[in-house]
């Protein structure tokens, strides 16, 4: 699987950081809006951190942040989060298997930093490289990408504390969310779950206890397996 010796490990994970680089142009702006929106839904510096270090799942952390800045109950912040974190199964059971030999703690560790693009810059390079040190490589690039997502939410903080109310932020979260969902509609099972969930958010947007953004991701995610069963 690998070599043992430091030269190896370190080009493994120099090779995980040097691979990730180019997708944190999509990174930085989408951390940028993360913070300034954790301002804007009433956030501290202190709680805009330690959400982002918590969370660590940018959709749902955004997810969150507008929720929280429309005083939706807890359990349904929650709720809409671990929602749309649900593809992050399907990802730990496919890249699992890689890291079977090693110990929970490492697993653990691991699965924290687990984004969509770590796993499929990972399950690529893999599939392509046996000899690699498969958790450096992992480690390089998805704890890049923690790191620039961290910088960047702190200094989405502090920008949008420095923005006068009068301008309003309040388009930030969509238009992050467009600019996710238009590339991910790739096949008909996803562009039925993109259409269809955003279209049921944003006529279920009246709903008590802010549900609409939970009921129109749960839908989503039924228009989108329906579809593909359909067509297989």
């Amino acid at each position: 699987m690998t070599g043992m010796n430091g030269g190896v490990l370190d080009e493994d994970l120099i090779a995980g950081m040097r691979d990730v680089t180019p997708l944190m142009l999509g990174i930085v702006p989408f951390a940028l809006v993360a913070g300034i929106a954790a301002v804007d839904a009433g956030l501290t510096l202190a709680e805009a951190v330690g959400l982002s270090v918590i969370v660590f799942a940018g959709a749902s952390q955004l997810a969150a942040i507008d929720l929280l800045g429309s005083n939706a109950p807890l359990a349904v912040v929650i709720g809409t989060a671990v929602v749309i974190n649900l593809r992050m199964m399907m990802y730990s059971a496919s890249i699992a298997p890689y890291f079977a030999d090693y110990a929970r703690r490492t697993r653990a560790g691991l699965a924290y930093l687990l984004t969509d693009q770590a796993y499929a810059l990972s399950i690529a390079e893999y599939e392509r490289n046996d000899d690699r040190s498969r958790w450096r490589y992992y480690l390089g690039a998805a704890a890049s990408l923690w790191v620039v997502w961290q910088i960047g939410t702190v200094v989405g903080v502090v920008v949008g504390a420095g923005v006068p109310d009068a301008w309003g932020l309040t388009f930030a979260v969509p238009l992050v969310f467009l600019a996710l969902l238009v590339p991910a509609m790739k096949d008909r099972p996803t562009t039925a779950a993109g259409i269809i969930g955003g279209a049921i958010a944003v006529v279920a947007g009246g709903l008590p206890l802010n549900l609409g953004l939970l009921v129109g991701a749960l839908c989503g995610i039924a228009a989108g397996m329906a579809t593909e069963v359909t067509a297989s």
